[in-house]
């Protein structure tokens, strides 16, 4: 368990440090959202004053693949990058998306 969980850490930062690399390029993309939707989104996904999200964030959202984005909820990536799970569950529903089912 120490072994699995050490192994989901060090994924989560090579994951942080991938993305880095591409801070600004617009040929990254994560669920189907370029690198300049999560930064339009992020403000709105973060702790402690999350933010209403903007009408740019919610465009952009609409062409997230939402199944991607909730196979992520239990994931140590999105705390890696500042993003706090349930609020990032919950932005389609802020943006008049229907989220998964599942999620």
């Amino acid at each position: 368990m120490v072994k699995m969980c050490s192994f989901n850490k060090l994924m989560a930062i090579l994951v942080v440090a991938m993305l880095a690399s591409f801070e600004g390029s617009r040929a990254f993309t994560f669920c189907n959202m370029s690198g300049d939707v999560l930064t339009d989104c992020k403000p709105s996904v973060m702790k402690p004053n999350p933010s209403d999200p903007t009408a740019e964030c919610c465009k952009d959202l609409s062409t997230a693949d939402l199944d991607c984005l909730c196979s992520y909820k239990t994931s140590p990536l999105l705390p890696g990058l500042g993003i706090d799970p349930p609020l990032a569950m919950g932005l389609p529903a802020k943006c008049g998306l229907t989220p998964p089912a599942n999620c």
